[in-house]
């Protein structure tokens, strides 16, 4: 299976540099600028896409349906298994005074923000629903929009980085991370876009292989799709922060017909 993992849309919360999570934000003016330059990389590295996958969050979605459209694709599927880190209440917060307040923030993976999540509970949710795709695309190409953390989070599993070392590494809104993955197991790791501060820092050499004997971040025991470490409280495309119910509740995704094509 080949998962080609791309950013949403610049917000203005993005660019403001406050929290996101699981609330949402108005798209920046220049939104498409980046879009179209992660479009045109695609089409350039002759990346030919089976599928769609996006989180449920509104710009992720709207994301997806950009790219969707641009090859004549009639459906994207959205889960919530997929969604950025749940911040809880820090939603909208800036992240200079996060850090000020809550020194484990972008520190300590395992930190749960207040009614919120841990990094390393999104990272378990997101990287298990991944795990489960190669079941229905093994021979496949799938593109995966998504977030910084989530990439943060697929980028330390399936390469074997220590995931509290590298919760600050910056990934750009022209970022486009690819991995080839067999049998639950990374064996190819390249950035086709603007690369991360993973490859920048020298973290990661791209690109990354890993020898067929050699077994890197290994899979843990998938779970069916959809499933997930919590569920959004209510509308996920609504702005504002949703709260992290049970643990143990599982996420249904959805699939979302284009305009025009259902």
């Amino acid at each position: 299976m080949r998962l080609i993992f791309v950013r949403h849309y610049k917000t203005l919360n993005n660019a403001s540099q406050k929290i996101m999570g699981w609330g949402d934000a108005p798209r920046v003016k220049e939104w498409e600028g980046d879009l179209s330059f992660v479009d045109k990389r695609l089409h350039e590295s002759g990346v030919h896409v089976d599928v769609v996958y996006s989180s449920f969050l509104e710009r992720a979605r709207q994301t997806a349906m950009y790219y969707a459209r641009s090859r004549d694709m009639r459906v994207i599927h959205d889960v919530s298994a997929l969604n950025e880190v749940n911040y809880g209440s820090l939603y909208g917060k800036r992240k200079r005074w996060v850090a000020e307040h809550f020194p484990q923030y972008k520190v300590d993976p395992d930190f749960v923000h207040p009614d919120g999540e841990s990094f390393s509970q999104m990272q378990r949710r997101s990287v298990d629903f991944l795990l489960s795709l190669e079941n229905k695309h093994r021979d496949q190409t799938v593109l995966v929009v998504v977030h910084a953390g989530v990439i943060r989070g697929a980028v330390c599993h399936f390469l074997g980085l220590d995931f509290a070392r590298h919760l600050k590494q910056k990934v750009s809104h022209r970022y486009i991370g690819e991995f080839r993955i067999e049998d639950g197991v990374c064996h190819y790791y390249d950035e086709l876009g603007k690369p991360s501060s993973f490859a920048k820092s020298g973290a990661i050499k791209v690109p990354f292989t890993v020898p067929r004997g050699r077994v890197r971040g290994a899979a843990r025991e998938p779970v069916a799709a959809g499933r997930m470490s919590g569920e959004l409280s209510r509308d996920p495309t609504r702005r504002g922060p949703s709260k992290l119910l049970q643990p143990s509740v599982v996420g249904a995704g959805r699939r979302t017909f284009l305009k025009g094509q259902e």
